[in-house]
């Protein structure tokens, strides 16, 4: 029979209680043991009979219930534990629930606060009030009703800043006035409400179908398209979402297999919700009308915060890697684009470098380089994506002031056992030297691309006494390829720079190649460029188009910009944001995309 064991350090919902005193529980002698199977798995647990769930093979894999039953024992000298309060997922007579957003009416401010509710519970005593605890969106002056970051009366019930946490009666407690009720989404046994911003007459119809990508051939038409009311429209600290799936789906197919592919005996039950609202919400407006509302945001922002582990996804401040984790690797389960010699695999890679002080402006090409070379690392295939972070830790550490984003990625040494040039005399490279490294630049040839040699070169480079006890490792060239190399050119590979996600004090913008090729213009996007209205208000999304960019993105046009503006307040507007701020690149081979 299952046993709740309350130890002296109690955990409930991730929460530590101290100093409950330790006692073991059986849960059949308190609620009994005859229940009906419709009961669930609480009612299996209690009749001896542990069958899993349906759909749910492997117990360990699935995720614990949020309303799982905690009993703790009372010692009267301590004072009331968490589990004197008994829980409730939704307020009784009402529609609102955990997750709900609400405003809270107090008499000593004019106009109300708004949240989102995080707990719900009746007081142990004689009281019957419910009492709610609410997560705030900002942090106000409030009069009546003390602030906290999520504990009441000494005990914790959840966690957010300090100042940001209320707790009230549930009849101060009201639907958000700035919602009316839309939708509703089935997420295991919780109905989860999905409203629409009332932010005046600009639609957002869901479209069903296949849409492409936009395809833009130049500024002028690009500049057409470009203005306000733009892009996806930013909602409660969505921007790091909003420029990620700006940047994914906009202008590029390479994301596209997401939203077509059929599920598997592996995925969630909740897997074609998840996929049809990236789909028919998000997606294909953005490309159809070029504008996606944030309420159909807040739609897929619910579904991944309860479908994966990555909680706050509604409401907090997040990095864009956290939600490609949670939509990616946890809800749609898609395949890693980077293969690791390691045997590791990745959705993005993170550019883990020494810093070289002779290094004014580096290129994400020489970082991209000195990280690889430095872990002792390969690719085991060309990937259709290559997603790198930048250097930096945190929001506000950077290794470098500036970066310059290479706008092609020479990918050819990075890929194991990949057919390469001898780097001296243009032939089948046989051998590499990871030792020679750095050690010399011949022309325009540097970095990895210095480390292949052919058989009669390797021995007459090493003959000199710095590299004569260099150990170079031989290159498996495939046997088809090594019968045809001394017919061709050794091709090289490379992946096509798609866009670059700044961030600037917390807030996430996206730069976009509208097109493919050299010559396709760029556009900005930010989803809170502007705001209409104070407190009730919204957020107006906006495209800009920056014909400037890839001029500045040019190793000519870089120095330039560098060295006339050391200064970085005195840089364009623009021009900061991509070469300060980058985040993240994100690169794209058109060879291999269309088979993943």
């Amino acid at each position: 029979m299952e046993k709740c064991a309350v130890t002296k350090d109690f955990v409930v919902n991730d929460m530590v209680v101290e100093n409950p005193t330790h006692k073991d529980v059986d849960l059949a002698d308190i609620l009994g043991a005859n229940w009906p199977t419709h009961a669930g798995a609480a009612a299996m647990i209690l009749n001896k009979n542990k069958t899993p769930v349906e759909g749910n093979s492997n117990d360990e894999s699935q995720p614990k219930s949020s309303n799982t039953l905690s009993i703790a024992v009372k010692d009267e000298s301590l004072g009331h534990t968490i589990s004197d309060y008994q829980r409730l997922i939704e307020i009784p007579g009402t529609e609102l629930a955990i997750g709900s957003l609400v405003e809270v009416s107090d008499s000593g401010v004019c106009g109300d606060v708004y949240g989102v509710i995080r707990w719900i519970g009746i007081p142990p005593g004689i009281s019957k009030n419910v009492l709610v605890g609410i997560e705030l969106e900002d942090e106000p002056s409030l009069k009546n009703i003390p602030l906290s970051d999520g504990s009441y009366n000494g005990l914790r019930f959840f966690t957010c800043h300090q100042g940001r946490a209320i707790f009230v009666t549930s009849d101060r407690c009201k639907t958000d006035r700035r919602f009316t009720d839309k939708d509703s989404y089935h997420v295991g046994n919780k109905i989860t409400n999905n409203q629409e911003i009332n932010f005046g007459a600009v639609a957002c119809p869901s479209i069903s179908g296949s849409v492409p990508p936009l395809r833009i051939h130049s500024s002028d038409e690009l500049q057409k398209i470009c203005g306000k009311f733009k892009g996806i429209q930013g909602h409660h600290n969505s921007c790091y979402l909003d420029a990620t799936l700006f940047s994914m789906f906009t202008f590029t197919s390479v994301f596209d297999s997401i939203l077509y592919r059929s599920p598997g005996p592996k995925d969630i039950r909740n897997y074609r919700d998840v996929q049809k609202v990236l789909r028919d919400e998000i997606v294909n407006p953005l490309r159809k009308q070029l504008f996606v509302r944030s309420d159909s945001v807040m739609k897929l922002r619910e579904l991944l915060d309860q479908l994966s582990s990555v909680s706050g996804l509604t409401c907090e401040e997040k990095d864009p890697e956290e939600f490609l984790n949670s939509l990616l690797s946890q809800i749609m389960r898609v395949e890693p684009f980077l293969k690791l010699s390691s045997g590791q695999d990745s959705y993005f890679y993170q550019l883990f470098v020494d810093k070289d002080e002779k290094l004014t402006l580096p290129t994400v090409q020489q970082l991209f380089e000195q990280s690889f070379h430095s872990s002792n690392i390969k690719l085991k295939e060309v990937p259709s994506c290559f997603i790198i972070q930048m250097p930096r830790f945190g929001k506000s550490y950077k290794m470098y002031p500036r970066i310059l984003p290479s706008q092609v990625l020479d990918v050819t040494d990075i890929i194991e056992n990949s057919p390469r040039q001898c780097f001296l005399c243009g032939k089948l490279a046989e051998y590499e030297c990871n030792e020679c490294f750095g050690s010399l630049q011949v022309g325009q040839v540097s970095g990895l691309e210095c480390t292949a040699f052919c058989q009669q070169c390797l021995v007459t480079f090493h003959m000199h006494a710095k590299r004569n006890n260099h150990v170079p490792t031989k290159i498996c060239i495939p046997k088809d390829f090594r019968i045809m190399a001394d017919h061709m050119v050794v091709p090289r590979v490379y992946m096509e720079l798609f866009s670059v996600v700044c961030i600037e004090t917390s807030h996430y913008v996206a730069f976009v190649k509208s097109g493919s090729g050299p010559d396709a213009p760029w556009c900005f996007f930010d989803s809170m460029a502007d705001r209409k209205g104070e407190q009730n208000g919204y957020n107006i999304p906006e495209m800009t188009c920056v014909p400037e960019l890839t001029q500045w993105l040019s190793d000519e046009g870089a120095r330039s910009i560098n060295e006339t503006s050391p200064n970085d307040k005195v840089l364009p507007d623009h021009a900061k944001r991509i070469f300060c701020d980058a985040y993240m690149c994100l690169y794209q081979s058109t060879d291999t995309m269309m088979y993943h």
